[in-house]
């Protein structure tokens, strides 16, 4: 997904590689670590612990990290196909930031004028293609995988995990994916930049009601999980649409 921008220009940083013409770096501070790897992995396990209670702790554990690795594994795919669909058309990532064992996509100027409108949307466009393809591979994964088999935890994690980037990364919400190809489109019709933004915030009342429906009805099918999901969606819409929240 594109983020807000984290590095200026002249930031210090440590670069790792090049990635489709993009610079991996990271900054020589407390964010080199990979914490989001181990509060995952630990997360994971101790769910594992009360779907598969009859398990032992080693395969919890390793359920735990499996799925951590899967899961996260789909955000780095997520983010590296953005990365390739810019260097595709001609204007890569200014940088990959690796902050807490997790990429952050770095563009210096969100509103380039070197960068076309069509250009901004199939770099968008990257990561949700990625995810869509991985979605039947990883529902065939599941078919074959036994149940209560490790190789079923990695791929229900996966079916789970394209299914959520396509679905939130496509939302019209500001420095989401769906947001910056709407808002290109929009300005490829020939509305100018702030036309494009307030039809974008405006277009969040829609999804963020729809987003709400559909966590009402998941809570009422008690699925609580999706339910939050879409919930933390709804809201995240909600205070787009009132402005409160805007693209950095």
């Amino acid at each position: 997904m594109i983020k807000p921008k984290v590095l200026s220009r002249d930031s210090q940083v440590i670069k790792l590689a090049t990635v489709f013409k993009a610079p991996l770096v990271v900054v020589p501070d407390i964010s080199v670590l990979p914490l989001i790897e181990l509060i995952t992995s630990a997360g994971l396990s101790r769910w594992a612990k009360t779907r598969h209670p009859e398990w032992s702790l080693s395969k919890q554990v390793a359920a735990g990290v499996v799925t951590m690795l899967v899961a996260l594994g789909s955000e780095w795919a997520h983010n590296l196909a953005h990365a390739l669909a810019a260097r595709l058309v001609g204007k890569p990532v200014d940088a990959i930031r690796v902050v807490f064992g997790m990429p952050l996509l770095v563009y210096h100027n969100l509103h380039d004028p070197d960068v076309t409108p069509k250009q901004h949307i199939l770099r968008g466009l990257g990561g949700p293609l990625f995810n869509l393809l991985m979605i039947p591979l990883a529902r065939w994964w599941q078919q074959c995988s036994p149940e209560d088999s490790l190789g079923r935890e990695a791929a229900d994690a996966a079916l789970a995990t394209n299914i959520f980037l396509v679905v939130a990364g496509l939302q019209p919400i500001p420095g989401l994916d769906g947001g910056v190809i709407l808002k290109w489109a929009l300005v490829d019709q020939g509305q100018s930049i702030p036309q494009a933004d307030d039809n974008v915030r405006k277009a969040n009342w829609l999804s963020g009601a729809v987003m709400a429906a559909g966590s009402r009805l998941a809570f009422r099918k008690r699925k609580r999980i999706i339910g939050g999901v879409l919930g933390m969606l709804a809201g995240v819409s909600f205070l787009v649409a009132k402005g409160w929240l805007k693209e950095a």
